[in-house]
């Protein structure tokens, strides 16, 4: 696929104006890339989530493709069984299923819906969009909470690290696997472009700094994301089909010396305020290994 340029992205926008996400948020911002990479021929299947509340209240949608709205555990299921509605109707090669789950509702609740539908090839791509807690319900700690942040039932900090939900999509199988990360828009779009156009179960997860969760300025939020890349602790990749492609906006950070220190990431939000050294350390090593793994891949 040709690299896309901003002028390459679809102008037409597929979420009204005037939703009522928080100020700052991530997760609208993918979205809306997002949407435009997938084009009107879309149903969206959504949990309860912060996504919910950009939907808006009942009998109301601020998009222009159809969205179902299903219980916490069932987003999986539920994309499944639109898709055997449209097996049966003819209609599965030309409209695209597409569930968005928050990591509450993918790493904890909803993981044994997707792994269901992961085992049984579901042509469908479920995009988890990761702010690393359950911000919609007042920032309780998730299975993608990373280690040292605070959240409402961790106030001392998480003890551990974050689940390595990509490791566990990969070991399904699936066509495609992918990490995003909502400052990095264009790559977004073309990872959905991407998905779009295969056949199976593609899964793309998607960093989603969140400015009331996470305790920075909402004005930050482009930054906040883009120091996860750059610190080395969000690389952007995607897998196709078992073959390893690291994106181009990590490339450069194969070498350790253009990484960022990893405080610079940690220190900008107030949930990691009084993380311990011993912390800060574990991460050092975290990244050095995951690269370390990067780059294993990359040779082979």
């Amino acid at each position: 696929m040709n690299l896309v340029k901003v002028m390459d992205v679809q102008e037409e926008e597929y979420i009204y104006p005037g939703t009522r996400m928080c100020a700052g948020c991530a997760m609208a911002l993918i979205y809306r890339f997002a949407l435009k990479a997938l084009g009107p021929k879309t149903i969206l299947t959504v949990p309860a989530s912060c996504l919910t509340v950009l939907h808006g209240m009942q009998g109301f949608c601020t998009t222009k493709v159809s969205v179902l709205h299903t219980p916490f555990a069932t987003t999986g299921a539920s994309a499944s069984g639109i898709v055997a509605s449209l097996e049966e109707k003819g209609l599965n090669n030309e409209i695209c299923v597409v569930a968005f789950a928050g990591d509450g509702g993918t790493v904890d609740i909803g993981i044994q819906a997707l792994s269901g539908a992961a085992e049984r090839g579901t042509d469908f791509i479920y995009a988890c969009y990761d702010n690393e807690a359950y911000m919609n319900t007042g920032v309780q700690r998730s299975g993608a909470t990373p280690q040292g942040a605070h959240t409402t039932t961790t106030p001392g900090g998480k003890m551990k690290p974050k689940k390595n939900m990509l490791k566990i999509m990969e070991a399904h199988g699936i066509a495609y696997v992918a990490t995003a990360n909502g400052s990095y828009p264009i790559d977004i779009y073309e990872k959905f472009k991407k998905a779009r156009t295969m056949i199976g179960t593609k899964y793309i997860h998607i960093l989603s700094p969140c400015p009331p969760g996470w305790g920075y300025d909402p004005k930050e939020t482009i930054k906040i994301g883009r120091l996860a890349v750059e610190t080395g602790f969000w690389p952007l990749y995607e897998i196709i089909n078992g073959k390893f492609n690291l994106s181009r906006e990590s490339k450069k950070y194969l070498d350790p010396s253009k990484r960022k220190p990893i405080i610079d990431y940690l220190g900008a939000q107030k949930r990691f305020k009084g993380i311990s050294d011993e912390d800060i350390e574990d991460y050092k090593t975290y990244i050095n290994n995951l690269w370390d793994e990067i780059k294993k891949r990359i040779d082979h």
